[in-house]
């Protein structure tokens, strides 16, 4: 393995008329002769499914678990004709109903096989879909199809009435609805009354052929238009041509064939990650692409792990929170398993840990340890993942490091965003020295760090911090009839990312902070509010953190969701017995998680005035059923004030009270 996993292309540069210095122009290591480009012969991901059609027809596809009234049964598959079969039915079945090449088609529902064959359906006739999120309610589903001009939406059997109820404010645009299912007469009159067809997914199916001319396609057309939650204001339309999703696709193809062993017809990935979303598309587009089988998850979290049981997949994308999920089951049962078998785990995982950190390969760190006792640990993802990625947030440390060791499977922590066609960056699966970092640089982009004065982060200092910036062959081609906002993101030919990254000597990056989280107390100082929660979230006793602070106060407070188990254990030691709401309000409990938080804080070098005054305890996790986090658990700060907000105020006058 290289030394150093990135080349400089082109140097920095220094401070002009306003604009700040740019450090470097890297690129991957695995690029340095030049950036990945799509064949001549690639115009359409249409192309990678029709190839594998050619390729293995019989071979498993999309698959779902058989459900009875009473049980949940094995995987049933579809193979790669039937599915192929479907899709040219149902594009067909769009032309029928006036659905042109260029024209915008809503997917409306939760990881399936109908999901991806309405995907493919629209790449049949070069049709730009448009996922419709799950978890945005008909208010945002409303704003995308009017601002996307959708006029036909494939949809959830039981979305469908959240569709039907915003038809009144999107009848000029949505002609025709599919659902994934069934849809009753009830339903069917309620679509007629606003102009528009409700189809069940058969009747739909009936209205197409198989036997049509497909109409051509170019690299140019538009593939996606992405919404992304956003923390502020109405969702952004990311658009994504068919360049971008196709180079993006052949770069995780690149990168693995490089470095691991790519995927095949033998190799099964688990989707549950939402389809909405980039990452989740990119990657099952990349499993069509090599004729792998996909299986599907039953759309209920509770029941996440016994579907992996049953899938036993080879490739697993995971967030952060399900691999912190699956660690603590792990930790959990070892807990109660004995001193003997807690002492053989510990060394065996000392062992392994202490030969990756020396630079061996996964499979030949500890391959005695790995049939003792880590063959138990990895089933709990079924026993057969050999490639696991994590994306979409940070990776805690100590999460990577037990997933490495105990999972059997390399692990590849990547960075992205919508615009940037998901993963940007990917740390190399079997390159331990990468833990804790985002990795190289796609085959597909260059990039470069941008100084932020106000941060004080200096891109063309020794150790070089700022904002990532971005150019190359996966970006996004500007937001949906928001060209003021392209402009604030795209500056001479580079997009800027809002996160602040860390060159690291071995030429890989780590992400620090968030560019736009900061604010000014009323002293003065500057606060990267981000970068102090993610010194806080190290405290084991605590699951989530707000962090608040504004110009007007002179210190900082916090709404906490504290670990049930850390307050539980507290009131064991002090007699109380109280339900776990009614501990999160008593104040002793208070003061203890305030001190254990501020005492992590100092260990973290923060300075005076980034560590807390005051903090409530919430005993329900920040969620998206109350609009305060994002589908990907990303803070939403304007909204966690609103509902809050009489908590904060509070929390300043008790703060203040004690300070007089």
């Amino acid at each position: 393995m290289p030394e150093v996993f990135t080349v400089k292309v082109e140097e920095g540069s220094p401070a002009t008329d306003g604009k700040p210095s740019a450090g470097p122009v890297y690129r991957s290591i695995y690029a340095k002769e030049g950036l990945l480009e799509v064949p001549s012969d690639l115009e359409s991901p249409w192309d990678f499914f029709r190839d594998s059609v050619k390729r293995n027809p019989n071979s498993k596809m999309l698959g779902r678990r058989q459900k009875t009234e009473s049980k949940v049964g094995s995987y049933a598959w579809l193979t790669y004709q039937e599915v192929y079969d479907a899709a040219l039915k149902m594009g067909s079945a769009m032309r029928s109903r006036g659905v042109n090449p260029g024209d915008r088609c809503g997917i409306y529902g939760s990881n399936c096989p109908e999901w991806i064959i309405a995907m493919e359906a629209c790449n049949s006739c070069a049709v730009s879909y448009v996922p419709l999120y799950d978890t945005l309610g008909p208010n945002a589903v409303e704003f995308i199809i009017n601002h996307a001009e959708v006029s036909i939406a494939f949809v959830q059997e039981k979305k469908i009435p959240s569709v039907l109820s915003c038809l009144v404010q999107c009848s000029s645009n949505l002609k025709t609805i599919v659902s994934f299912g069934s849809v009753s007469t009830t339903q069917k009159k309620e679509a007629e009354e606003h102009g528009a067809s409700c189809f069940s997914w058969g009747e739909f199916l009936l209205l197409g052929c198989l036997d049509w001319d497909l109409p051509s396609k170019k690299k140019t057309d538009i593939c996606t238009i992405m919404y992304t939650s956003g923390t502020t204001g109405d969702p952004k339309g990311v658009v994504i041509k068919n360049q971008a999703f196709m180079a993006e696709v052949l770069s995780v193809d690149h990168i693995i064939m490089l470095t691991d062993r790519v995927a095949g017809e033998d190799d099964v990935y688990f989707s549950f990650l939402p389809l909405a979303h980039v990452y989740d598309q990119i990657m099952e587009t990349y499993c069509i692409s090599k004729g792998s089988a996909i299986g599907f998850w039953q759309g209920d979290v509770r029941f996440l792990l016994e579907d992996v049981q049953a899938l036993q997949p080879t490739i697993f994308c995971g967030v952060p929170r399900v691999f912190d999920r699956i660690c603590a089951g792990i930790k959990s049962r070892l807990s109660s398993a004995g001193a003997l078998q807690s002492t053989l785990f510990q060394c065996a995982y000392n062992y392994k840990l202490k030969y990756l950190e020396k630079g061996l390969p996964q499979h030949k760190a500890a391959p005695l340890f790995d049939r003792l006792v880590f063959d138990k640990t990895k089933q709990a993802l079924g026993g057969r993942v050999r490639i696991l990625l994590s994306g979409a947030a940070p990776l805690p440390r100590h999460v990577e490091e037990f997933m490495r060791v105990t999972s059997g499977s390399t692990l590849s922590q990547g960075y992205g965003l919508t615009e940037s066609c998901a993963g940007c960056f990917t740390a190399i699966g079997d390159v331990y020295s990468m833990t804790g970092t985002v990795g190289v640089p796609m085959t597909t982009i260059e990039a470069r760090l941008e100084s932020v004065p106000e941060m004080e982060y200096d891109a063309l200092s020794n150790v070089a911090r700022g904002e990532i910036c971005l150019r190359g062959n996966t970006l996004f081609s500007g937001y949906h009839k928001r060209e003021d906002l392209t402009k604030e993101v795209m500056v001479d030919g580079w997009f800027h990312t809002g996160d602040i990254g860390e060159w690291q000597p071995n030429g890989v990056m780590k992400i620090i902070d968030r560019k736009k989280n900061i604010f000014k107390l009323s002293q003065g100082e500057y606060v990267a509010v981000e970068n102090i929660e993610n010194k806080y979230l190290q405290c084991p006793l605590i699951a989530s953190i707000w962090v608040y602070g504004n110009s007007f106060e002179s210190f900082l407070v916090a709404v906490v969701v504290p670990e049930r188990k850390a307050i539980e254990d507290w009131a064991l030691v002090h007699n109380v017995s109280d339900d776990f709401k009614s501990l999160c309000d008593n104040l002793k409990a208070r003061k203890y998680i305030l001190d254990e938080l501020n005492s992590t804080g100092q260990k973290h070098q923060l300075r005076g005035f980034e560590l807390l005054k005051a903090i409530h305890l919430e005993s329900n996790p920040f969620d998206m059923e109350r609009d305060i986090v994002t589908p990907t658990f990303k803070l939403k700060r304007p909204q966690l004030l609103k509902y809050y907000k009489d908590h904060i105020d509070l929390l300043y006058k008790e703060a203040k009270g004690a300070m007089q």
